[in-house]
């Protein structure tokens, strides 16, 4: 779930404001190579320094990013969602 969260930068910066460092984040396209440990360790980087909701938690902001970034970025950046998300439309 994490791993989506990173094609969808500009939506993290929204949703953690003033400190977000979206540059701690794993730079690469193809979020699906990204390891696990690289994805929590950019997550917590990157949200460190936030002043409204703090570092990165999964279940205080987990379900809460994953509802509000974009779909559309998530396909293009992993087939596997974009395969998961056309199965279930049908």
């Amino acid at each position: 779930m994490e791993s989506w969260f990173i094609a969808d930068k500009e939506y993290l910066a929204d949703y953690y404001g003033q400190g977000f460092n979206a540059g701690a984040l794993p730079p690469r396209e193809d979020i699906e190579l990204i390891a696990k440990r690289d994805v929590f360790s950019g997550l917590e980087n990157a949200t460190k320094h936030t002043r409204t909701k703090g570092p990165y938690h999964k279940t205080k902001h987990g379900f809460d990013i994953l509802a509000g970034i974009d779909p559309r970025k998530v396909e293009r950046a992993s087939p596997f969602a974009k395969c998961l998300h056309e199965s279930v439309q049908e």
